[in-house]
């Protein structure tokens, strides 16, 4: 009867799942490749985040494209540790009109203004470790001849030609908009005024003669390519909202500027009087950082996998896709949507002085702090809500009190008065659920916590490929929670080391607790990245043991030997994360005495 209860109460399928994994199985989960599990293991991978406009200051939304690349990236290495298999780019839009007139309001050279607001996000992008193997700028020297041969590859397939563009352009936004996305809404003096009807700023009227890139020719090919890859766009409205866009017409599109319009630029090989286009100048970036026009950037090209914000979804899901197809290449393997952040339910903005200064942010909540709120409460498929009391509660209930404070449980020399992994003891703890006997002391709830960390690398590794790290940081902190749970329920502050009863299960609930912590510590370095260093340490978990490959949870549990076994612990390195809210501090140290 009692083991009919406990399956019960355990489920099979959590069981099947869980506690009959196999050591291969486990290594499989763990070891693959982002994107493709069953890839070989030296397949190459290339991340990009958009190339950002330095018109104005990085906000906390550039920084949150980064993050989103950067987890990526790093989770890949964990999966295939080979650094020269992985690539990762950011860096900065340097051309167009916008930025021009900035640098014109500013009296600055736009050179200048370039080097000021670059130097800016690599500052940014450095103190928020992000990861990344190239920073590409598009005044670089070797940007240019990537822009001008790819223009050339287009113009000697004859999807170039000269002709008079006249219409709507949004100097804002970089682009030319039909009538029909263009609307009229009060401006500042009462009248009405032009504007884009997806982002609201101003366009004006125009009429020059351009070159234009043949983009109608290129519908029927791009709904093939949506339709044939479902995982093309992630996630899957925007994927959706493109088909849509495409049921639409499509026109032709103008590619380059008038020289004395827009000098600040690269110009259209041949033909001084113009300059490229802003857009096509910039989505370049990805084939210039790969090696582009060399030979070597088609060995990382299908790979590519492009991390951008639901405001450019356009110019990469139509426009870039069609100018590769036209230059005879293949799309992005994959393009990654995000949405934005709001600051207290509004829309950041200027005007309203609620823009959010991420270097601050860094500095109050710490690095990894703040890195875990972003990709924790960040969903990429609609808005999400930024103030500042969000922030401490989250990163105190689960950085410092959860995670930290189960590290310190099990750690505390009052606890662990001999500094080591103890052992696991299988009479305590059989593999069996069900069990009875005299020295049985695993309950039900203890069976599903290994049922669930088990399974932990599985779901994070699923949530990682199909671009949802929120979800992957839910999974851990739920399994935070039932690991506190467990230690909560079997006390081992009561426990004596000196009974020959109490002994053997008390080294194996502490067993078990650390076990659970270096998964959470290997699943976590993506995000917190020194965080992670900082409780695999602690553990005494060498570098060589991180990766993905050699996570294999609880295997005395099992009957395999546990390399940790009697291992002694890592140096005492402090608190794991501070408490941001100091006013409560004293209670919960009162509470856990």
């Amino acid at each position: 009867m009692l083991r009919i209860s406990l399956l019960r109460l355990l489920g099979r399928t959590g069981l099947s799942r869980g506690l009959c994994l196999q050591d291969s199985r486990l290594r499989h989960y763990s070891s693959c490749p982002l994107g493709a599990r069953d890839d070989a293991q030296d397949a190459r991978a290339y991340f990009t985040t958009p190339i950002f406009y330095v018109n104005a200051a990085p906000h906390i939304g550039h920084l949150y494209s980064a993050l989103l690349a950067d987890a990526l990236c790093r989770y890949r290495r964990l999966r295939v540790p080979s650094a020269a298999a992985t690539r990762f780019s950011t860096g900065t839009d340097e051309h167009g009109l916008k930025i021009q007139q900035a640098a014109a309001t500013a009296g600055l050279a736009p050179a200048e203004l370039c080097d000021q607001v670059s130097a800016q996000f690599q500052q940014l992008f450095r103190e928020a470790s992000i990861s990344s193997t190239d920073f590409i700028r598009t005044t670089e020297a070797r940007h240019r001849v990537a822009v001008q041969h790819f223009w050339g590859v287009l113009k000697a397939r004859g999807l170039l030609y000269k002709g008079l563009y006249e219409g709507w352009y949004c100097a804002s936004d970089e682009c030319f908009l039909p009538e029909a996305k263009v609307t009229r809404q009060p401006g500042p003096s009462g009248d009405l005024c032009p504007v884009s009807l997806e982002s609201g700023h101003p366009v004006s009227w125009t009429k020059e003669e351009n070159y234009i890139f043949r983009l109608s020719q290129f519908r029927e090919p791009l709904q093939r390519w949506l339709r044939g890859d479902p995982r093309a766009i992630t996630p899957e409205p925007f994927h959706h909202a493109v088909l849509q866009w495409l049921e639409e017409e499509l026109p032709d599109l103008s590619v380059s500027r008038r020289s004395s319009h827009l000098h600040w630029g690269i110009p259209v090989p041949g033909d001084d009087s113009q300059t490229i286009y802003v857009w096509l100048d910039a989505l370049v970036n990805y084939l210039t950082v790969i090696g582009y026009p060399n030979a070597e950037f088609k060995s990382w090209w299908p790979t590519t996998s492009h991390i951008i914000g639901k405001d450019i979804l356009k110019f990469h899901a139509i426009y870039w896709p069609a100018l590769l197809l036209g230059a005879g290449m293949s799309p992005p393997h994959r393009i990654y949507v995000h949405s934005h952040w709001t600051v207290c339910g509004q829309k950041m903005s200027k005007s309203l002085g609620n823009v959010v200064d991420p270097r601050s942010c860094l500095d109050r909540y710490t690095v990894d702090g703040f890195r875990y709120f972003l990709l924790r409460q960040g969903v990429p498929h609609w808005d999400c809500d930024y103030y500042d009391e969000k922030v401490v509660k989250l990163l105190d209930s689960e950085l410092a009190d959860a995670l930290g404070g189960l590290l310190n449980r099990c750690t505390a020399k009052r606890i662990n008065p001999s500094g080591t992994y103890p052992a696991f003891c299988t009479t305590c703890f059989p593999s069996e659920p069900g069990l009875v006997g005299p020295s049985v002391r695993a309950q039900a709830e203890d069976y599903a916590l290994v049922s669930a960390v088990a399974t932990l690398p599985k779901q994070v590794a699923d949530h990682y490929d199909n671009f949802q790290i929120y979800k992957a940081l839910e999974a851990v902190s739920s399994c935070v929670r039932q690991t506190n749970g467990f230690v909560q329920r079997h006390a081992p502050w009561k426990l004596n080391w000196q009974s020959p009863v109490d002994a053997p299960w008390l080294g194996t609930v502490l067993h078990v607790a650390l076990e659970c912590l270096r998964v959470f510590g290997t699943l976590l370095q993506p995000v917190t990245p020194s965080l992670a260093d900082k409780l695999l340490s602690r553990l005494g978990v060498s570098a060589t043991e991180r990766g993905l490959g050699e996570l294999y949870f609880l295997p005395r549990f099992h009957g395999h030997p546990c390399p940790f076994e009697g291992r002694r612990l890592g140096s005492e390195t402090g608190l794991l994360f501070p408490r941001l809210d100091q006013s409560r501090a004293w209670l919960l140290k009162a509470h856990r005495t």
